[in-house]
């Protein structure tokens, strides 16, 4: 299941960055973000996917959603120039950025390798 973030929840849940200046990710499972707008095209395509792929990887990866209309502060904070964007955050180590409507196979691929986990 996916969970929506807003500039206070990414705080809470991902990295309180007025707090910290050195990235630093506090959770126990890895994640991935999806930065998306409703007007985009390759963002419905793609949302199906990864709605499926936060179902297969429950317990495992945490799916998040960032709307760049709604929280433009966090968009520009990672620089996102262009939707859909996806930011995979492993646990104890820096985040990468994909952007891009991927597909399923570069989904499972990334979170193999990125994530370091396996369904």
């Amino acid at each position: 299941m996916t969970q929506e973030l807003t500039i206070d929840t990414f705080k809470e849940l991902i990295f309180d960055f007025e707090r910290n200046t050195e990235w630093k990710y506090d959770a126990q499972i890895p994640c991935i973000i999806d930065f998306w707008a409703p007007w985009c095209g390759p963002c419905r395509m793609v949302a199906p996917v990864f709605e499926e792929l936060s179902n297969l990887y429950e317990g495992k990866v945490h799916f998040y959603k960032v709307n760049t209309d709604e929280q433009q502060e966090l968009s520009a904070m990672f620089g996102i120039r262009s939707i859909p964007t996806f930011l995979f955050i492993p646990v104890g180590e820096n985040p990468k950025m994909a952007p891009g409507a991927l597909t399923r196979e570069i989904f499972i691929e990334a979170i193999e390798k990125e994530l370091h986990v396996k369904v």
